[in-house]
């Protein structure tokens, strides 16, 4: 099986340790996986901002790029849910019917990490080890655009030495939304202010979620509030061993 990473561009400028860890943990599971230097952008802010014509280009790119994998996996339910769902939309609204066939043919082999875990791989202890109190945030996307449902909280649940505790308003978006967080910043800070105050109540020292976009939003306030809580994205948790350390 041909396993390849899409790290997505925010990731790998933002946020390389996320990425390095899924390899870590993949190859801990016996995976080779490789990682094409070609990648870019998926397109999803100009997807999400209406740029639709714009978004040709990189949503062409990304077939080409990942067509010659069996499965391709990513550490971002946001771009994994714009390969899946926005690429067929983009080739309808501009008539590429070359797109949308590399569309139909892409969506199948791409899955986000927890997927690929849980329902390709199947397992839920991954060898994990990470000794702190957590908790779990479900982003908008993973919940209502992948609907992963419980597989998150599964493989947390397996770790080594780690505290699970519930986040009150799990369901809650946190307010980030992409471009909505600039275009409407004062409501986006009032609703990342209400996930930071039940992530701070939960008592945990890590808080946890599948897109660092939105970890960046609560991580930021979580910051200048001066909480000492800490935002890790799974993946780092996942890869951490009583071996290797952990995130």
């Amino acid at each position: 099986m041909r396993v390849a990473l899409f790290v997505t561009c925010f990731n790998d400028a933002l946020y390389p340790r996320t990425g390095q860890a899924v390899v870590r943990l993949l190859e801990r599971l016996g995976h080779t996986v490789a990682f094409p230097a070609a990648q870019t952008c998926c397109g999803q802010m100009h997807v999400n901002t209406g740029y639709y014509r714009e978004a040709v280009p990189l949503a062409r790119r990304w077939t080409e790029v990942f067509s010659p994998y069996d499965v391709v996996v990513s550490p971002s339910p946001s771009c994994v849910g714009t390969v899946r769902e926005s690429y067929a939309r983009i080739a309808a609204r501009t008539g590429d019917t070359g797109l949308a066939r590399a569309a139909v043919e892409a969506g199948p082999h791409l899955y986000e990490l927890s997927e690929f875990l849980v329902d390709v791989l199947e397992v839920t202890d991954v060898g994990a080890y990470f000794p702190h109190r957590v908790t779990y945030h479900p982003t908008c996307h993973s919940l209502r655009g992948l609907h992963v449902g419980d597989r998150p909280y599964r493989l947390l649940r397996a770790v080594k030495g780690l505290t699970l505790t519930d986040l009150p308003g799990a369901e809650e978006c946190c307010g980030f939304g992409g471009t909505f967080a600039l275009k409407n910043a004062e409501v986006s800070v009032a609703i990342g202010a209400d996930k930071a105050r039940h992530a701070r109540g939960t008592g945990a020292e890590v808080l946890c979620a599948l897109d660092n976009s939105c970890l960046t939003h609560v991580g930021g306030i979580l910051s200048r509030q001066r909480s000492g809580m800490r935002v890790l994205h799974l993946a780092e948790i996942l890869a951490g061993s009583e071996e290797g350390g952990t995130a």
